[in-house]
């Protein structure tokens, strides 16, 4: 097998953390989207998740003020509204409107849910020891909503500079871990 080297900018790709998810925030009354895919599990319970918003974002500010927001997972139905939410601010934009989204009260938090999405997740900033340094915000899920009528949620994977790929098949094999 010949292996070559690796530019160290496209490293990204290789390590794909999981499904590209809405972030809604809600801060000043204006609800906005950012698409995410810089995310990862941290703990089991209860539910923590680790996430890099750049502070250049609009959602920066508001996720930094409020300390809340929703993870909403869409599928691949989704895919042009993701890309088109991730290429525009929510300084000029109503995303929500602009792209035929439909925001629904959360039931704790003041962020929106995102009725189109599979699954969405509300969540409270739980620790923010590295947002100074990294903009990296430890997130609390608080509250989890699914489809239960989407058996196999065909969910986006970004693999860096506009290439994404859909969860295929689905293995099930013998875990020991209860």
């Amino acid at each position: 097998m010949a292996k070559r080297s690796y530019p160290l900018g496209k490293v990204y790709g290789l390590l794909e953390p999981g499904p590209v998810v809405w972030v809604a925030t809600a801060h000043r009354g204006r609800a906005n989207l950012m698409t995410m895919s810089w995310h990862t599990m941290m703990e089991f319970e209860p539910p923590l998740v680790g996430c890099v918003i750049s502070g250049r974002n609009f959602s920066f500010e508001a996720l930094r003020a409020t300390r809340e927001c929703t993870l909403n997972i869409p599928t691949a139905e989704l895919a042009k509204q993701v890309v088109a939410v991730g290429n525009c601010s929510g300084r000029t934009v109503d995303k929500f409107t602009q792209f035929g989204l439909t925001p629904l009260p959360s039931s704790g938090i003041g962020a929106p849910r995102v009725a189109e999405c599979y699954a969405n997740l509300e969540c409270r900033v739980a620790d923010t020891r590295c947002v100074n340094r990294y903009n990296f915000f430890v997130l609390e899920v608080v509250k989890a909503w699914v489809d239960t009528s989407v058996r196999e949620p065909e969910t986006l994977h970004h693999r860096g500079n506009g290439v994404f790929f859909v969860a295929g098949e689905t293995l099930r094999l013998r875990s020991a871990m209860k």
